[in-house]
């Protein structure tokens, strides 16, 4: 319902002019009914009682989510490289003989050729050409010139010894090992050659050119008995008379000497030249052969005999 602005009279619907005053309507206010807004239906109520709107969402038909679950450090585990597992060295007794155990997890190893006795697994032999360095080194210091490589997962045996095995453990250094007397080592062991000095060479029994082992992992040596290390601290020197210094450390020298000063007291006291070790370092040597290899030694000296005899007496 519109009214008169001027004399406030009910104005009938759709007319233009006031039917008391005769002013003129102008439909400036808005209509009542124009653009109705929704009228908000009344909260909720209990029992009659008034709820106060709440600030939460309504529940009905809604699953609150769970919480998020605690933080856990993660546990992370190396990972091994492939062909770059593990390695064990074991020693194993067999009747009077021994024999070098080698088992592999996915990993190789380097050993003397001719050495393999057996082996059981996933396994492969690769073997490569040397060098012409690596044929010459051979030539002069009575090693291999091929040394094969074992690789996969799986046990190896080598070949059995009356001898000694003893397993090193490099850290870096290096030693050089007497002839013969490398047998197999871990792929961070590199096997290299070690020149001696001339005279020293030719009279030491040593020869001018023994193997060098150096790097980071284990190195199997074989000899004729236990081992013993005498550590040289640069003021004193080890002589020896004979050739069973199985290995040193390459901060040592080996030289050769007279075991006394003249000639004639060399000759008198029933010693000749001697292996003199000196300098910083340490030094493994077995001065005795087990019982075994000491046997065998002389079973081999009576079958000389018996042989020489025969031959004689045809």
């Amino acid at each position: 319902m519109a009214f008169c602005v001027n004399c406030g009279t009910s104005l009938k619907e759709g007319a233009v002019f006031c039917h008391e005053c005769g002013a003129r309507f102008e439909r400036t206010q808005p209509s009542a009914t124009a653009n109705p807004q929704p009228v908000p239906s009344p909260p909720p109520t209990m029992e009659g009682g008034y709820i106060p709107p709440q600030n939460t969402p309504p529940t009905m038909g809604y699953n609150q989510p769970p919480p998020p679950p605690a933080y856990q450090q993660p546990n992370f585990q190396p990972q091994q490289t492939q062909g770059a597992g593990k390695v064990t060295f074991e020693v194993v007794p067999k009747e009077m003989l021994r024999l070098v155990k080698i088992t592999l997890e996915n990993s190789a190893f380097r050993y003397e050729s001719g050495g393999m006795y057996y082996m059981e697994g996933q396994l492969a032999i690769e073997a490569q050409l040397p060098s012409a360095g690596g044929f010459l080194k051979s030539m002069v210091t009575k090693e291999a010139a091929v040394k094969p490589i074992i690789k996969g997962t799986g046990t190896v045996f080598l070949e059995p010894s009356f001898g000694e095995f003893t397993i090193m453990e490099l850290k870096g250094e290096e030693w050089i090992l007497d002839k013969g007397a490398y047998y197999a080592s871990e792929m961070g062991i590199e096997v290299g050659m070690w020149t001696n000095k001339a005279i020293s060479g030719f009279f030491s029994g040593e020869g001018f050119f023994q193997t060098k082992v150096s790097g980071f992992g284990k190195v199997v040596i074989v000899s004729n008995g236990p081992l013993e290390e005498i550590v040289l601290n640069g003021s004193s020197n080890l002589v020896v008379d004979g050739s069973f210094a199985i290995a040193r450390t390459a901060g040592v020298n080996l030289a050769v000497s007279k075991a006394t000063k003249g000639l004639f007291s060399s000759f008198t006291s029933g010693e000749g030249l001697v292996n003199t070790f000196s300098g910083v370092g340490k030094v493994l040597i077995a001065p005795v052969a087990n019982r075994y290899v000491t046997l065998m030694n002389y079973l081999g000296m009576i079958n000389t005999n018996v042989k020489s005899i025969k031959n004689s007496g045809s």
